[in-house]
């Protein structure tokens, strides 16, 4: 074994002594290899014995413009060298306030005030929250449900769980969990024979429909993820959808929640998927993208309506109840006013679309494979779903994991993928290249094929 190769191995074996690590069975990593990343260089990630993998997956869905970016490297040094953090209630600072600042000028208008936390979760945990409490600061202590759409995710936190749908986490942490009211999605894959993506969504809005009438007296909101359902398996909708929701939302006087942490900040095409449907929330959760992929930080934007109804005298006790140690931390935010200057100084959005056109050329021949039932896009998330059987679309038993075929083949073939499921998906950073989606994608079509024959 050469130094290298010891070097790979000696940080894994100290890893497997004291870390437990996320989503993650710890037993699978006595046969899937752990990789020790010691460096990240733009799309790549480079391990301890030298080997590259291409970062097909955005490492979970957060770095834009590749890793180790010299220009949010360089803020984050000059930050670190002025102020690294500070307490935010009763104080603040500089990089938090022109964070905000911008996001109020880049996000659908009316969401004029922000507040920070530190991650996804978090945000949405913030969301619920402010909703719940705004109607009760305005005598409407009865709603205290929420809405989301079947097959959803939004975190892993209680309060983001119970919002989501996804059988194994509610069936483990069921008991600690709300119940959510459950719309049927607006997925286009499960629209009916002969059916259009906008056609599912118009039927699906009548289920929504039907649901407010019954629910809207008890319903503080509606939390949907705008364009593609990531989590839970890549599902992707029609935009009308929103546009149908937010009517819905206003008629029936519930808020409208967006979930914009995976699909904000150009993965859709768009700044934001809900510009899509040129509609505005009445939450907006930001994450992931918002710093590059650097450090955690999430902000929920929402209007001024909804801040009205928390101004008051101390001894009204309406002030919002939520708190993080780190929020608005500076470097954080230095961070992400970094990202944000990329996206204003560079032609991100119009790369994309070039970059989204060459990915989806390059998918395109999967969609002959005989164990293809579907190629789906929406941007720069592309996703590939395997099944048993094309013509009726039975899926492959869970139990036999031929996602991780896919993900082991990658990783011996040098790239990241990590399927869920059985969903092959890509949503590699904005500064890849044509020949490197090409890499990728010929990467992944050699795993499934090796997947559905084992």
């Amino acid at each position: 074994m050469t130094p290298a190769h010891d070097a790979n191995a000696a940080l894994t074996r100290r890893d497997l002594q004291h870390i437990w690590h996320p989503c993650t069975q710890m037993h699978d990593h006595e046969q899937v290899p752990l990789v020790p990343i010691v460096r990240g260089e733009g799309v790549w990630l480079i391990d301890a014995d030298g080997r590259r993998y291409l970062d097909g997956i955005s490492s979970w869905w957060t770095n834009l413009f590749g890793h180790a970016n010299p220009r949010i490297a360089a803020g984050l040094a000059e930050q670190a060298r002025t102020l690294e953090h500070v307490i935010f209630a009763g104080f603040t600072h500089p990089p938090a306030i022109e964070l905000a600042e911008q996001l109020v000028q880049i996000t659908p208008a009316g969401l004029d005030k922000v507040f920070f936390a530190d991650n996804g979760s978090a945000a949405v945990e913030v969301a619920l929250k402010m909703s719940f409490h705004y109607w009760l600061n305005q005598g409407h202590g009865e709603k205290t449900r929420f809405i989301a759409l079947s097959g959803s995710y939004h975190g892993e936190t209680l309060g983001a769980l119970s919002v989501s749908d996804v059988a194994l986490y509610r069936k483990t942490y069921a008991p600690l969990l709300l119940t959510p009211i459950l719309a049927p999605s607006p997925d286009a894959y499960e629209g009916e024979p002969g059916e259009s993506p906008e056609q599912t969504a118009a039927r699906r809005l009548e289920a929504m429909r039907a649901l407010l009438e019954r629910h809207a007296h008890e319903t503080c909101a509606v939390i949907v993820e705008p364009l593609v359902q990531c989590a839970g398996g890549m599902r992707m909708y029609h935009p009308s959808y929103l546009t149908g929701l937010r009517a819905l939302c206003d008629q029936y006087q519930v808020h409208f929640i967006a979930d914009e942490i995976a699909v904000g900040f150009g993965r859709t095409g768009t700044m934001f998927a809900c510009e899509q449907a040129q509609v505005a929330p009445d939450f907006m959760c930001l994450s992931k993208g918002l710093t590059g992929g650097t450090l955690p930080l999430s902000a929920v934007l929402t209007t001024e309506h909804v801040y009205a109804a928390f101004y008051a005298e101390y001894s009204a006790g309406k002030a919002f109840l939520h708190s993080h140690s780190y929020t608005g931390n500076p470097l954080a935010c230095r961070a992400a006013l970094e990202t944000l200057a990329i996206f204003r100084d560079e032609p991100v959005l119009e790369r994309n679309r070039a970059l989204s056109a060459h990915l989806a050329k390059a998918l395109a021949p999967l969609r002959a494979h005989p164990h293809v039932a579907d190629v789906r896009q929406h941007g720069m998330i592309a996703a590939v779903e395997l099944v048993a059987d094309k013509t009726t679309r039975r899926p492959f038993p869970a139990a036999e994991r031929r996602g991780m075929h896919v993900y082991l083949h990658g990783l011996q073939h040098g790239a990241l993928l990590r399927p869920l499921g059985n969903i092959v998906y890509f949503m590699p950073p904005y500064v890849i290249t044509e020949a490197q989606i090409d890499q990728l994608v010929q990467v992944a079509s050699d795993g499934i094929t090796l997947a559905v024959k084992a």
